[in-house]
């Protein structure tokens, strides 16, 4: 292959995140409602017979499927099942940056206004019940942070003797930011949390 061809094959590339394929992906809402004049966001506990987390507060959202067209008919579908609500009670959905976990995963946030709260019915099977918090509420209080470590373990056949060092390599430890906020008898922890941070950030710009 000569350089002309290499050239051409990148000059109208459009990057994007390296083995995507080996992603999977997520979209929540941060939904919004007013309740007497003032902007609350809605929050899920999920439903204690779930496997995976069950009692933790989420907020709507999950696996985008492949008849998605794109992240956010994923955010919004989920929310429609969730909260048992028809979808044109969503409204003004806008995104805000996506972020990549550790664990394999980009999740996709997205903020709507939900019209009729009244009329919300959460799905038994995935939401045990449902609360607000006042916006303002995380807008005067940044939430705690809290480091977790991750150490590489190397598998036993990892091959030191081809690396500088040996079995002494000295990997560099990662640390990941674990924010918690805490209303009323709540405590909202972990990606809900740090979805919730940014979103407050970018309103205080």
């Amino acid at each position: 292959m000569d350089l002309e061809k290499i050239i051409t094959s990148l000059e109208n590339r459009t990057p994007t995140i390296a083995d995507m394929q080996n992603f999977t992906k997520f979209a929540v809402l941060i939904p919004l409602i007013k309740i007497e004049d003032e902007l609350h966001i809605l929050f899920e506990v999920r439903a204690l017979s779930l496997r995976r987390q069950p009692g933790e507060i989420c907020l709507p959202g999950g696996k985008m499927d492949e008849e998605d067209e794109n992240e956010q008919v994923t955010a919004v579908r989920e929310t429609v099942e969730e909260l048992g609500i028809p979808q044109e009670l969503i409204s003004i959905v806008a995104p805000l940056d996506f972020n990549i976990s550790p664990y394999g995963t980009i999740i996709y946030p997205f903020v709507g206004y939900l019209s009729k709260p009244e009329l919300i019915k959460p799905n038994p099977s995935e939401v045990e019940k449902v609360f607000t918090v006042p916006l303002s509420f995380f807008m005067m209080n940044p939430p705690d942070c809290f480091k977790v470590n991750f150490h590489a373990e190397p598998e036993e056949s990892f091959p030191y003797s081809l690396i500088h060092g040996g079995e002494k390599y000295k990997w560099q430890p990662r640390k990941l930011n674990e924010y918690f906020y805490y209303y009323e008898e709540f405590v909202i922890w972990g990606l809900t949390a740090k979805l919730i941070k940014q979103f407050v950030e970018h309103l205080q710009k």
